[in-house]
């Protein structure tokens, strides 16, 4: 188990190194120049020698070798350096909007893990019955239905309801305060967001449990346990569920670290200050800088995630636990 540990971390080396070429890169390829949109505002002309002035301020002037090489040294160190277009530190900025989308990516992770698995279980044990049926049409919907579309339809429901229930209508606060703060008040901006990421994320997992557990259902040793004499409820608790959530385990850690950079429409929708709002504006500016950090962060928490998801993994999967 530890030399499937060490194998895992040293993994995770070569894997930032490729994202953060390949990010470095393909920024590096975009039309465009961060000084050029800086001072040209909303003029056409721009002095030549006030950009080369403003590369050498911002490093652009060097090599591309120089720049990735500080550009990885900085990220060893936890150093991003400055936004090229704000020139405020880049961890300042991103800590700003983190606690945010780390919040709406726990509860909608929440959300879904309580939806999908005791759906999915009851439509996998109720197969082919009504039951079943609701809860396939349940999923299919919430994979059919984007989450920003239902954001939408919250926000109406929201509208419309408070109109005719206390005659002016409600919308969802748009300040960020922490939980321990005014819960009250995070909730009431937070819950909304979640939820519709949430349904959206379920659906998937609902029919993952559903196909997972159908399969081990059908295995030789659920079989001998019923012939046993063993409860139904038994079987499924201690020897099926257990297995049918490997994948499900898999798909949870992939999407909560989506999660975490992905939410950029959802944010748009409910007029959230968060990570998907700050990269999209970082592309747009062609900041290099804080879009390399964002990508690094992205990148960083989704090897993570799935670092996690391996060892939780490695301890379901007894083939593993037990080589």
């Amino acid at each position: 188990m530890y030399q499937y540990i060490l194998k895992r971390l040293l993994l995770m080396i070569p894997t930032l190194l490729g994202a953060a070429l390949l990010v470095f890169l393909l920024l590096r390829l975009v039309p465009g120049d961060v000084c050029v949109l800086r001072m040209a505002g909303g003029a056409g002309y721009v002095d030549p020698k006030a950009v080369e002035l403003c590369h050498a301020e911002l490093g652009l002037d060097r090599s591309y070798v120089v720049q990735f090489l500080d550009f990885i040294w900085g990220f060893v160190r936890f150093d991003f350096g400055k936004s090229m277009w704000t020139g405020r530190p880049i961890v300042e900025e991103v800590a700003l909007r983190f606690e945010l989308s780390l919040q709406i990516a726990i509860m909608a992770t929440l959300t879904a893990i309580m939806l999908a698995i005791p759906l999915g279980t009851i439509s996998a044990v109720k197969q082919n019955t009504w039951i079943d049926y609701v809860v396939r049409a349940f999923s299919i919907a919430g994979i059919a239905m984007p989450s920003f579309w239902l954001g939408v339809l919250i926000i109406l429901g929201l509208l419309i309801t408070s109109k005719s229930v206390f005659g002016s209508p409600w919308m969802p606060p748009i300040k960020y305060v922490p939980l321990w703060v005014d819960p009250l008040h995070n909730l009431s901006m937070t819950i909304f967001p979640a939820l519709a990421t949430g349904y959206r994320y379920s659906a998937v997992a609902t029919r993952m449990t559903r196909s997972a557990l159908l399969e081990v259902l059908r295995e030789d040793y659920v079989r001998t346990a019923r012939a046993k004499g063993l409860v139904q409820k038994l079987i499924i608790r201690r020897h099926a569920l257990g297995n049918a959530l490997l994948p499900v385990v898999t798909i949870i850690g992939i999407e909560f670290a989506f999660l975490m950079g992905g939410l950029v429409v959802t944010e748009q929708v409910f007029n959230l200050n968060g990570l998907g709002k700050l990269f999209v504006a970082s592309v747009t500016n062609h900041d290099y800088t804080m879009t390399q950090a964002l990508v690094m962060l992205v990148a960083a928490i989704f090897v993570v995630t799935n670092f996690v998801v391996d060892i939780v993994y490695a301890w379901l999967d007894p083939r593993i636990r037990y080589k």
